[in-house]
């Protein structure tokens, strides 16, 4: 199972806390398109022997395209790989870019997935984050979106400043209302050079409080869980049937290619990245180059990489696939590593898998970084 991913580095405004690759001029819009059918046809080699069962479209805002440039990239897709029957195809949308057109228009299209990002359902958070849209958009867009998928996934920031925990239960209380079989949600994060960082540091806004981020980590899980979803990935809540099959491949170790500025590509063996630079990207790929960067990940590169998206799955990290495929030396490591944590709580070993607990969920980055191996190759 291998899926492509198309960043779309294009936004109607910068949202105050993003450090993603976008533009906010989309004079090149025709442009850039036209780039990614190209690079889409370089690379189709990487490929050739690969079934493609996701295919998603990220940003960047992707739903500033038009629905006929969206369908041109999915084309592009089947007609240069070979895709499975029924793929997920997940398009990221904003509120305001959806019209009862345009969800129309998208529903008749090969797009099956809709990923909104909604990020509150408050105007005072929006605003301090500056969203594009409103919060009365943000729920006719849910509204109108149901009428025409089933698979729909929204996006919630929390730890946001200001936002207390009542409210940040009311944003919960709301996804429940409207019955939304997988949310994605995620800790404000303050980025060096945002605008958001610079707010804080002149006092226009108040610091992230950690704490608090936690207790509404911890409360959106507890919530979340008895409601019937799976936390599968530390950030990501389905109902059974409506795991990301996206997400799950990437934090499972599978295969992606990354086609746009600034994207990702894992084979497996080699990590690679486009140039974040749009007008570098389209020059090069007008001359049939790819403007990308290629590291071959060693032995302990990739050891280490399972061990940080392992951590964070339901599934765990796999002590039998440790041994296997890293050797006994990784195994004895990482159990070495792991006393500590296990003793406090925050990991637990069941049979063959080493998992972090729900009092260490929150805590999960700093844990892997703890079993990561420094000093073999």
């Amino acid at each position: 199972m291998s899926g492509i991913y198309i960043h779309i580095p294009f936004c109607k405004q910068a949202c105050h806390y993003c450090d993603f690759h976008f533009s906010t001029n989309m004079g090149k819009k025709e442009a850039m398109v036209a780039a990614l059918l190209r690079e889409l046809e370089l690379r189709k080699d990487e490929f050739k022997d690969r079934e493609v069962a996701t295919i998603y479209f990220g940003g960047g805002t992707p739903s500033v395209l038009e629905t006929g440039e969206i369908e041109q990239i999915i084309q592009t897709v089947y007609d240069n790989y070979t895709v499975r029957n029924t793929p997920e195809i997940t398009l990221e949308a904003n509120p305001d870019d959806l019209s009862r057109e345009k969800i129309k228009a998208l529903a008749a299209s090969a797009v099956n997935r809709l990923s909104l990002g909604i990020q509150s359902f408050f105007d005072e958070d929006l605003r301090l984050m500056n969203r594009a849209h409103k919060a009365e958009e943000a729920e006719e867009s849910i509204r109108e979106a149901a009428k025409h998928f089933e698979n729909i996934s929204i996006d919630l920031i929390y730890g946001i400043p200001r936002m207390d925990l009542a409210r940040w239960k009311q944003n919960i209380a709301k996804t429940l209302y409207f019955d939304i079989p997988h949310i994605s949600s995620y800790a404000l994060t303050v980025e060096p050079k945002t605008a958001l960082a610079h707010f804080i540091q002149k006092g226009v806004v108040p610091p992230v409080d950690d704490a608090l981020a936690q207790e509404h980590f911890m409360e959106l899980t507890t919530i979340l869980e008895a409601n019937g979803y799976i936390a599968y990935e530390i950030s990501n809540f389905g109902r059974p049937g409506y795991f990301s099959e996206n997400n799950t491949a990437y934090w499972l170790g599978k295969s992606y290619m990354g086609i746009g500025p600034s994207a990702h590509s894992f084979d497996g063996k080699r990590r690679g990245w486009n140039i974040g630079n749009n007008p570098k990207y389209l020059k090069a790929l007008a001359n049939d180059v790819l403007p990308m960067e290629v590291e071959v990940l060693s032995r302990t590169d990739k050891y280490n990489e399972y061990v940080m998206t392992g951590l964070r799955t339901v599934w765990g990290v796999s002590l039998q696939r440790i041994r296997t495929e890293f050797g006994e030396d990784y195994q004895h490591y990482l159990l070495q590593q792991a006393d500590k944590h296990l003793g406090e709580q925050l990991l637990s070993l069941e049979g063959d898998s080493l998992r972090v607990s729900k009092k260490g969920k929150f805590l999960s980055d700093g844990i892997a970084s703890d079993l990561f191996m420094l000093n073999l190759s």
